[in-house]
């Protein structure tokens, strides 16, 4: 039977849609290391778990430091380099108290369609800024919103920087505090990584307190279930 025109075979329309799902996981899949290589994950072996926070440093930060510093709590913090052009006393702050400083890009733009150039520059000119502010060198790298895209992978091995997505996020910046933890505590399992924010792409004063809230409801509850906290690198590379 000859086949109509502009209408494309089952075979064919397979391989458009298998193309389709694969970029598709490459983008935003958390396991994927098809466009950089990434990790989303510790070991299982270790009740150790990672907090993380995306998009500052912003004015709301000294205030999640605080609730970190009350249990004493280290975390890993992605920054943006404009951000921290804004607010260098805040960057630095985060590194005195211990934390790890990771490269969140410069400007937070979405990678869609971007070429290798771009990223590179978004990638080096925030780590120029965290560098400047905190004399502090990232080795880890998380994408703007989680998208990956052809050529990320150049710019991240050129700067010696690991991609890390997340086990689970926590969907902050829409939800309260409750509804954070009602999403994030069920995920929770040896070696995870937890997404949330103390900031908002590069919004001036933006309000994070859910966050802050659901944090320090969160903290007693992982101690209490055996969970020790630790820097993604820590969870990564454990020293005993």
């Amino acid at each position: 039977m000859r086949s109509m025109p502009g209408v494309i075979g089952a075979t064919a329309c397979g391989a458009v849609c298998g193309a389709g799902a694969l970029m598709a996981y490459g983008v935003r899949g958390r396991s994927s290391t098809l466009f950089a290589p990434s990790v989303y994950r510790g070991p299982a072996s270790r009740r150790a778990i990672a907090f993380t926070f995306d998009d500052g440093p912003s004015e709301s930060t000294p205030g999640l430091l605080r609730v970190l510093a009350d249990h004493d709590v280290p975390a890993t913090f992605f920054q943006c380099g404009a951000n921290v052009e804004r607010l260098p006393e805040i960057a630095r702050e985060v590194a005195r108290q211990g934390h790890e400083i990771g490269n969140h890009s410069h400007t937070h733009p979405k990678f869609y369609f971007r070429g290798p150039g771009f990223m590179r520059d978004e990638l080096a000119r925030a780590q120029d800024a965290i560098e400047n502010a905190t004399q502090v060198s990232p080795v880890l790298f998380r994408a703007p919103f989680g998208v990956r895209w052809p050529g990320l992978r150049g710019a991240q091995q050129s700067l010696n920087l690991l991609g890390v997505m997340w086990t689970v996020i926590g969907r902050d910046w829409v939800l309260a505090a409750e509804g954070i933890v009602r999403r994030v505590l069920p995920t929770i399992e040896n070696g995870a990584i937890v997404c949330l924010h103390d900031g908002r792409d590069l919004s001036i004063r933006p309000d994070v307190g859910p966050t802050i809230d659901a944090v320090r409801r969160l903290i007693p509850i992982l101690k209490g279930e055996g969970y020790r906290f630790e820097s993604v690198s820590q969870l990564l590379c454990p020293r005993n």
